[in-house]
């Protein structure tokens, strides 16, 4: 059969790979985690071509969650495989993965549910429960938010004939784009052509695709390209992380020196707890983006160098990355401001105890006449 004679009834069989980003806190000491509770060290996936330049610095941990209880429409209630990869960083993401036999339009329908992830995500966190609390003395300043989680979905499909990639990207566009959006209603030319604009292959047999929440990946041989999804998935929950903390900072910031403004009794002492707190925040900021950054080894291979520039196009991640630098300037900035106040306080007070000091001696002066 060939991918033109694909029809909303053919069944095809693959596997959806759910993954669910969450963040626990400031930092993970790996090794007291391991101690804690026995883990895999998570190596990268590797094909013959791949150098050891590729690889996680410092790698994460792998823990294996066994079956996680999901329902799902067009697949009813089922049990997922899953496992979850700890970072250093302070995020963990969860990976289910859902074997599946399904016809296009069912997969379409799929797709559309999952554009509201509340269950999926609820289901990650339930079987990260018990593993988060077992790790909790390994956690800096642990914070796990009910309401903070970034997912992302991989239709993955074997390769064959019947899935020709250059034969898919023709002729099935809005199929595709179906999955890639998770969308099940119908779309424009515009949003179809912009949903498979991205895509890469390594031979001419596979294909990936991907956009904001989801991709689909044609393929046979992928571990590591989906190890790279993956943690892309995980960089862009640790970006608003980092973001949403700068807002944080700079509200505090922006209203102690309002307060010290107003303040009409100079006190450099009112300075001292900003200025520590937000040189603290500061650096923490800069070394969390940093190890975010710097965590993924692409040196070497370019299929997956390619892959991992997609998805950051698809994630916004450079827009994320200089946003988050602009943020980073902004403190810088605020510190300096903040310390500026705090020696012009400094200044006069020592004026104020100076004067003090001179009308003191003399009052002496005429009282010892």
């Amino acid at each position: 059969m060939g991918a033109e004679a694909l029809t909303t009834d053919t069944v095809l069989s693959g596997t959806l790979h759910v993954y669910v980003a969450f963040d626990w806190g400031e930092e993970i000491d790996l090794d007291h985690a391991r101690r804690l509770v026995p883990a895999e060290v998570q190596g990268l996936a590797r094909r013959p071509r791949t150098p050891p330049a590729f690889a996680y610095r410092p790698a994460p941990l792998r823990y294996r969650l066994g079956a996680v209880p999901l329902s799902l429409p067009e697949l009813g209630v089922l049990s997922a495989d899953a496992d979850a990869t700890l970072f250093d960083f302070g995020a963990i993401s969860a990976a289910l993965r859902v074997p599946f036999h399904l016809t296009l339009l069912q997969l379409t329908r799929l797709a559309g549910w999952l554009a509201e992830p509340a269950e999926v995500v609820q289901a990650a966190r339930s079987v990260l429960t018990l593993l988060h609390d077992r790790l909790r003395p390994a956690i800096a300043k642990p914070q796990w938010r009910e309401d903070f989680s970034e997912e992302f979905y991989v239709f993955e499909l074997p390769p064959g004939e019947a899935l020709d990639p250059r034969t898919l990207l023709e002729r099935h566009a809005n199929w595709l784009a179906g999955l890639l959006l998770l969308e099940a209603g119908a779309l424009s030319e515009e949003e179809i052509a912009d949903a498979v604009r991205l895509h890469i292959s390594y031979t001419p047999q596979d294909l990936l695709l991907s956009d904001w929440g989801a991709a689909v990946l044609v393929d046979s041989n992928c571990g590591e390209t989906l190890q790279v999804i993956d943690f892309c998935n995980l960089q862009l929950l640790e970006f608003r992380y980092i973001d949403n903390r700068l807002d944080d900072i700079l509200t505090v910031a922006y209203r102690q020196i309002e307060q010290r403004t107003r303040s009409w009794v100079p006190s450099w002492r009112a300075f001292t707890r900003p200025l520590r707190e937000l040189g603290e925040l500061k650096v923490d900021a800069n070394e969390v983006f940093e190890r975010t950054g710097n965590v993924l080894k692409l040196v070497g291979d370019q299929y997956l160098a390619r892959a991992y520039r997609q998805l950051a196009d698809r994630f916004h991640l450079q827009e994320w990355e200089q946003n988050i630098q602009r943020k980073l300037d902004t403190v810088e900035a605020v510190y300096k401001v903040l310390a500026d106040q705090a020696a012009t306080a400094r200044a006069e007070l020592l004026e104020i105890i100076i004067v003090l000091l001179i009308l003191l001696e003399t009052v002496l002066a005429v009282v010892r006449r």
